[in-house]
């Protein structure tokens, strides 16, 4: 039993850790996912959507938490009860997710009249942010979150039924749990190609291990409690107010967007159309790439059957498009044009951080006199960007993008973001806006 227990708290407590501190990467990131859950097309709790940036911290703080309390025998009473929690928690939302019907349908009241929606499945979890995507290729399908939180609660109710076993950790206790803990850190930190949750890791324990030798318990596992949950915030505070320390979205700094929206294929299929004779009430299926009677007033059309021969493949990048105020594409020409190209992306005008914009203003103009083509790129109307243009004096033009799009390429409102040929040379938070020299030194 001591040894399943050594196991369950290694492996546990490490997961937690990892995946708090991959959200809090991007806790920005996390609180869009959130925000779908939120809608009312979804759980129907928009009420929470404006806490969502809140809600995405305090979960990573959570978890970091918890997985540091698990190693190192904390307050157990406390940490196994919201282990359970959480894990069931998340079982639920795996699940809710997993049988979520995309047919399904709602109904709501506008003005008097009942008005039937089609529901919004939220097919990633977002269980570890983008970090799946960008390492391992693709994210854990919702079936596949499900039955990770099933593993983890098999791990977790041994802690649980006999937490009265574990108690803070002695200097022997340290021995193991503490280097077992690093490795099986590194472990994950290796398969999310990133180092970073090692390091942190290394940071609190040498904290833990401080705190241990000037208090002893219960003091001494409020103040650990204390200090982890101080440079968890410290670090999501970090990656909020500039961007993600480790980028795993496919806009990441060196990525070409042109490359991916080339890899992205449609489905290769096979159509049978199915008519019915009329003067014998034969049905028929026909090759759709061949003759079929679909001009003969002898025959009817039935139905037709799809083939799957060879399923396509989603470019990462597929829903990158730029348009012009007459709705032309011009994303092409943005892509391939071997002069750097500025894109301060403002996924909405209204909502953007207007303190900024003086900056990225300055920035535009000595990026024109360079030489250099600068756009806004935004889903705002064009007649709300031309209303903030002209308050800012921003000398550049708009073209429009998908929301999500926007918001995923650069967690900032506005950003910036330096391509060439289409390859992201740079990118940058509203907070960090750079110099002309900043951008040169990009290409």
């Amino acid at each position: 039993m001591r040894y399943l227990l050594l196991f369950s708290r290694l492996f546990v407590g490490s997961l937690f850790i990892v995946s708090g501190l991959i959200k809090a990467n991007d806790p920005l990131g996390f609180s869009y996912k959130l925000e779908e859950y939120f809608a009312e097309s979804a759980l129907n709790l928009p009420w929470l959507a404006p806490y969502a940036l809140v809600l995405a911290v305090l979960a990573c703080l959570a978890e970091v938490v918890l997985g540091f309390a698990v190693l190192v025998g904390g307050r157990m009473k406390l940490a196994t009860w919201s282990l359970l929690a959480l894990t069931l928690f998340f079982g639920w939302l795996t699940a809710y997710t997993a049988t979520c019907d995309p047919a399904g349908t709602y109904t709501v009241m506008v003005n008097g009249v009942e008005e039937t929606r089609g529901v919004t499945c939220v097919t990633d979890c977002g269980c570890f942010g983008d970090a799946m995507k960008g390492s391992i290729g693709r994210s854990l399908t919702p079936w596949e979150s499900f039955a990770k939180d099933m593993v983890l609660l098999v791990f977790i109710l041994p802690m649980f039924f006999l937490r009265s076993r574990i108690t803070w950790n002695s200097t022997e206790d340290d021995r193991i749990l503490l280097p077992g803990g690093l490795v099986l850190v590194a472990l994950w930190s290796w398969v999310f190609t990133w180092w970073g949750p090692l390091w942190f890791t290394l940071l609190g324990f040498a904290g833990y291990i401080l705190i241990k030798r000037f208090q002893s318990a219960p003091r001494a596992e409020w103040s650990t409690a204390a200090w982890i949950a101080a440079i968890t915030l410290v670090f999501s505070w970090w990656n909020y107010a500039h961007l993600p320390l480790r980028d795993y979205r496919p806009y990441a700094v060196g990525k070409n967007i042109a490359e991916q929206r080339a890899m992205g294929k449609p489905p290769v299929q096979e159509i049978y159309m199915i008519y019915r004779d009329k003067r014998t009430g034969e049905e028929k299926e026909y090759d759709s790439k061949g003759a079929y009677p679909w001009d003969d007033d002898n025959f009817e059309y039935v139905d037709r059957r799809i083939v799957e021969v060879e399923p396509g493949i989603e470019s990462p990048v597929q829903d990158f498009l730029l348009t012009d105020i007459d709705g032309v594409d011009v994303t092409e020409g943005i892509l391939a044009e071997p002069t750097p190209v500025l894109l301060i992306t403002m996924y909405n005008v209204e909502k953007s951080d207007r303190d900024c914009l003086p900056a990225i203003a300055k920035l535009a103009q000595e990026a024109f006199t360079k030489g250099w083509y600068v756009y806004a790129i935004s889903a705002s109307p064009f007649e709300a960007y031309d209303a903030v243009r002209h308050e800012h004096q921003l000398p550049f033009d708009m073209l429009q993008c998908d929301e999500k799009t926007i918001k995923t390429a650069v967690r900032s409102n506005p950003g910036v973001l330096l391509l060439q040929q289409g390859t992201v040379k740079g990118m940058w938070h509203c907070n960090d806006v750079p110099t002309l020299a900043g951008l040169e030194g990009a290409l």
